[in-house]
């Protein structure tokens, strides 16, 4: 399901309308609409929670962005400019889509929505506190948020758990799966990453030549693991009959959202097959 609903979030990184919306309200330059888009659920918050929340930027490159944001644009304009921005990107990808379509996505997304465990979850309950949106378009898109960020807030509990940084779960993906120009934006020097890779194959994660060993490999599908089955509860909820339709609904949905994601972006999400 995360296959599904990430590229309907998605489209407020990468579309172009979503970019201008941002711009329109005074935060130019593609990371200060990022993290004032991404934060202001918060509200008008310093920098330490976003480190937290976000977990895999380095701190001086947060620190740049936040609080001083807020001085451009409140919590509250960035929010109306991020859906402003989401649901014209949706537009123009679903236009062909009939009414009914999207009507009964929106319901069957928010209903998993709605069943989200907030607790421990600080970026998820943010997002599921939002007043729901007007029209189809702005409630599908932030359901397809909140559910991300509730998944997004258990993968950091699972690498917590792991006892992996922030910097050494970047060099793994990297090590793995991962071209490392795909994630050198989050902030981080080239001693930071030569460290976390040399913490990683003092713990048998890796091999003296920086290739991924089999005991790095399980640890790391425990925390793959662990993220799902934290994300689990909603589709539970929804029932299977119900996930089913949902995820045959989403799939052009998705497909068109994949238009816009670069196939480099730093999310690493995978193509839909088929």
């Amino acid at each position: 399901m995360w296959m599904h609903y990430e590229p309907v979030h998605a489209v407020t990184y990468f579309h172009p309308r979503a970019q201008a919306a941002y711009q329109a309200a005074g935060l130019r330059g593609y990371w200060r609409g990022y993290f004032a888009g991404r934060a202001a659920p918060l509200g008008p918050t310093g920098a330490a929670p976003v480190v937290a929340a976000f977990y895999n930027f380095a701190p001086h490159m947060v620190t740049r962005a936040l609080p001083a944001v807020w001085q451009l644009a409140t919590p509250e304009e960035a929010l109306r400019s991020r859906l402003t921005g989401a649901v014209q990107a949706l537009a123009e990808l679903t236009y062909e889509l009939p009414e009914r379509h999207l009507a009964e996505s929106t319901e069957l997304l928010e209903a998993a929505a709605d069943t989200v465990e907030t607790a421990g979850r600080v970026l998820g309950a943010a997002n599921a506190a939002l007043p729901r949106g007007e029209y189809p378009l702005a409630r599908l898109w932030q359901a397809a948020t909140t559910l991300r960020e509730h998944r997004g807030d258990g993968h950091v509990a699972a690498l917590v758990t792991a006892d992996l940084d922030p910097v050494e779960t970047l060099a793994w993906r990297v090590a793995v799966d991962m071209p490392p120009q795909n994630l050198v934006g989050r902030g981080w020097s080239e001693q930071d990453w030569a460290q976390a890779r040399e913490r990683l194959a003092a713990r048998g994660w890796l091999s003296a030549d920086g290739e991924p060993t089999e005991r790095g490999r399980a640890g790391f599908r425990a925390v793959e693991d662990a993220t799902d089955h934290a994300a689990a509860r909603p589709w539970r909820a929804l029932g299977a009959q119900r996930t089913e339709r949902l995820r045959e609904l989403l799939e052009p949905i998705a497909r068109a959202g994949h238009t816009v994601i670069p196939a480099d972006s730093p999310i690493g999400l995978p193509v839909l097959p088929g």
